[in-house]
């Protein structure tokens, strides 16, 4: 009952849930009690209840069905012992202690030790030799396909906000360990915003274009000479030459890598609005040896050795 802001929430789930099981027994019991006959022509008991509709449709006063009585009580039953042994009335755990994490925890041990002689074998691979064996490659697209494709497409080709991880652009390094920290731990990309840092106004026009001139896509070259000056701000995190830093997920700007956008109109929305873009961490999805194997089979894709096809 974490969700709930106070222990008062508790009490009103506990107490309307008795309430309602209260209430559904008193409900059989006046349904099971006989009317009160009402008298026909002769005076004698017609079995109805009095009530009359179009001239002739009349409502019989039978009692309830007998099994229909007996499974209403056993459903009222089971209700009492259920929330006698699991949680369900309010904050009370039940008798059993049961909780639908502990059960997926449990059940997440169980598959783990289940596979662990698998991922045994690889464990003394390095990421060549995972990468040559098409059995950890396996995994590890399945691996890729659960947890990583909802953001990096089942190709791993990315897309806007999303990187694209069968090039050469790697924002936090690229080498085997570093591709497991990321997967590990996640990362949270921070670029504040600068347009008030370079001057604003005019100034953030031209210090686009003096990106765009960096990787050498189509600019106006005034513009990129009168932004070049105030770029001096942003090297503090990509670099004098604009190349980034991965120590702190700055990326290159030189390389035609554009993770949020191509052209002045995006430049400039970064520069104005900053960016604030994270990976979650994968630690508490998947085990160590699992992130070895997924690690080598996105590196492998980098190298445009792997294909990457939808799970059947």
């Amino acid at each position: 009952m974490s969700d709930f802001f106070s222990g008062g929430w508790s009490i009103f789930v506990a107490v309307s849930t008795i309430v309602g099981l209260v209430a559904c027994l008193l409900l059989l019991v006046i349904a099971a009690r006989r009317r009160v006959m009402s008298q026909g022509s002769g005076g004698q008991d017609d079995n109805t209840t009095g009530h009359v509709w179009d001239v002739d449709l009349r409502e019989l006063n039978n009692p309830l069905p007998r099994w229909w009585m007996v499974l209403f009580v056993v459903t009222v039953v089971f209700s009492v012992i259920y929330l006698w042994l699991y949680p369900g009335l309010g904050s009370a755990k039940g008798s059993l202690n049961w909780t639908s994490t502990g059960q997926y925890d449990n059940e997440q041990i169980k598959a783990r030790a289940a596979l662990a002689p698998l991922y045994a074998r690889f464990a003394a691979m390095d990421e060549k030799q995972l990468a040559a064996d098409k059995e950890a490659m396996g995994i590890g697209e399945r691996l890729f396909i659960n947890n990583c494709a909802a953001c990096h497409g089942s190709d791993g080709r990315g897309s806007k906000g999303f990187p694209n991880l069968t090039d050469s652009d790697w924002l936090w390094g690229g080498s085997f360990a570093d591709v497991q920290k990321t997967i590990t731990e996640g990362r949270n990309g921070v670029m504040p915003p600068m347009a008030e840092a370079i001057g604003g106004g005019d100034n953030v026009r031209n210090i686009a274009q003096y990106v765009l001139s960096l990787a050498g896509s189509p600019h106006d070259s005034v513009a990129a000479q009168l932004g070049k000056p105030k770029f001096a701000v942003c090297a503090a995190c990509h670099g004098p030459e604009g190349k980034g830093n991965p120590a702190v997920g700055a990326p290159n700007l030189t390389d035609k890598v554009w993770l949020h956008g191509w052209g002045e109109e995006a430049i400039a929305a970064m520069v104005n609005n900053g960016k604030n873009n994270a990976m979650p961490a994968q630690a508490s999805r998947l085990t160590p040896e699992q992130i070895r194997v997924l690690a080598a089979y996105v590196l492998r894709l980098s190298q445009g050795t792997t294909k990457v096809a939808a799970n059947p």
